[in-house]
C-alpha cells in the first residue's frame, strides 16, 4: 500500500510518500480501506518531535473508511461497515488496522469527510467544556486557538449551553468566521493582549473557564484572565513551549487548573457513548464539522505545512 511516512522527526519535508507493507489485522482488530484522514494537531507535533515507534513511521490518529477485514475475536463489527477510527498512529495510509473498540459506525447520512475528525476533535472539545470544564449556563469561557478543530467545536458546545463565548485566533478574518458558530467576542492575539481584552469584556472580572491547547506562555498568562474560582483545562502543546509554571496566582483566588488527555478516557464506555452521540449530532447538522482544505495523501507534507501556518479554520483532510 501507499503511505506518508518519515524516517526521522523534523519539519514537514521529512514526510515521504512510499510503498510500505500492508498492516496485519490482529484478533481484536479491524482493518479498513481508508477513505479520509483527519489531520490532527498531535500528528503535526509527533512528526516534529515525537518518538519513532517504527522506521519508517506512519503517523496519524484518525481516519474513516470501510471495514475490509475483521479479527476472529471481534463480534460487533463486520466487513463493509463505514467507520471512524482512532489509534496512536497509522492513519496516513491507504489501509490501517485498529482495535475494534476504537472504531465507531458512521451514521448513513454522514460523509466520511465529516465523520473522520469527530472522535478526537469533538470528543476532546466536549470533555474540556463539560466533563472537566464544568461549564454552566450564564458563565463565560475563553477558548484559545478558536479557529482550530477543537476550538470550532468548543465554541458551538459552549454557546448552546448558554455561555458567553470569547476566543483567540491569529487574524480578524478567522475570528469573523467564528461568529457563525456562536462566538460572542473574538480576540486577535497578534494585535491585542488577550488578558487586557478579557478584563475589558468582563468588567475586570475575568472568565469562568479557559480552554487552552497552546500551553507555554499563553497558559501562564491565562492565570491573569481567570475570574474568582475560575477553571483552566489545558490539553495540548501547540506552542511547543514546555516551560515550568508558577501556580501561586491560582491559590490567591481559589482557581484551578486541570490537565486533559483524551487517550486516558478512550477505553471508557462513557467516551465510547459520547462519540457515538457526537457522530449523530454531526449527521443531523446540530454540530457543524468545519473542513478547511483537502489534500491528496501524496501531498501530506504540504498539508502538514498548511496546518502549521495557522491559517486553517477547522480540520484539514488527507485523501488516499
Amino acid at each position: 500500500m501507499k503511505a506518508a511516512v518519515y524516517y526521522q522527526t523534523g519539519d514537514p519535508s521529512v514526510l515521504k510518500y512510499e510503498d510500505v507493507p500492508d498492516p496485519v489485522c490482529g484478533p481484536r482488530e479491524i482493518m479498513i480501506d481508508v477513505k479520509v484522514v483527519s489531520l490532527e494537531g498531535g500528528d503535526v507535533l509527533s512528526r516534529g518531535a515525537g518518538v519513532l515507534v517504527s522506521t519508517p513511521h506512519c503517523g496519524g490518529y484518525q481516519a474513516s473508511g470501510v471495514i475490509i477485514e475483521v479479527g476472529e475475536k471481534v463480534k460487533d463489527r463486520k466487513i463493509g461497515q463505514r467507520v471512524a477510527t482512532v489509534n496512536q498512529h497509522g492513519s496516513h495510509a491507504e489501509k490501517r488496522a485498529v482495535p475494534a473498540n476504537t472504531s465507531w459506525v458512521i451514521p448513513d447520512n454522514l460523509s466520511f469527510e465529516k465523520a473522520a475528525p469527530v472522535p478526537i476533535m469533538c470528543g476532546t472539545a466536549h470533555d474540556c467544556v463539560f466533563e472537566f470544564g464544568h461549564l454552566k449556563k450564564g458563565e463565560t469561557v475563553l477558548i484559545h486557538a478558536g479557529a482550530g478543530g477543537v476550538g470550532t467545536t468548543a465554541i458551538q458546545l459552549a454557546k448552546r449551553t448558554g455561555a458567553t463565548v470569547f476566543a483567540t485566533a491569529s487574524s480578524n478574518d478567522r475570528l469573523e468566521k467564528l461568529k457563525e458558530l456562536g462566538l460572542d467576542e473574538g480576540i486577535n492575539y497578534k494585535d491585542k493582549d488577550f488578558v487586557t481584552e478579557v478584563k475589558r469584556l468582563t468588567n475586570n472580572k475575568g472568565v469562568d473557564l479557559i480552554i487552552d491547547p497552546v500551553s507555554g506562555e499563553v497558559l501562564q498568562k491565562s492565570f491573569e484572565a481567570l475570574a474568582y474560582r475560575g477553571r483552566i483545562v489545558t490539553m495540548g502543546f501547540a506552542g511547543r513551549d514546555f516551560k515550568k509554571y508558577n501556580i501561586m496566582p491560582l491559590m490567591q483566588k481559589n482557581q484551578s487548573i486541570t490537565g486533559y488527555y483524551q487517550g486516558a478516557e478512550m477505553s471508557s464506555q462513557r467516551m465510547h457513548d459520547l462519540i457515538n452521540r457526537l457522530l449523530k449530532e454531526a449527521a443531523s447538522g446540530e454540530l457543524k464539522i468545519l473542513i478547511d482544505r483537502k489534500y491528496p495523501l501524496a501531498e501530506a507534507a504540504a498539508a502538514h505545512a498548511y496546518v502549521e501556518s495557522r491559517q486553517a479554520i477547522g480540520r484539514v483532510l488527507l485523501i488516499p
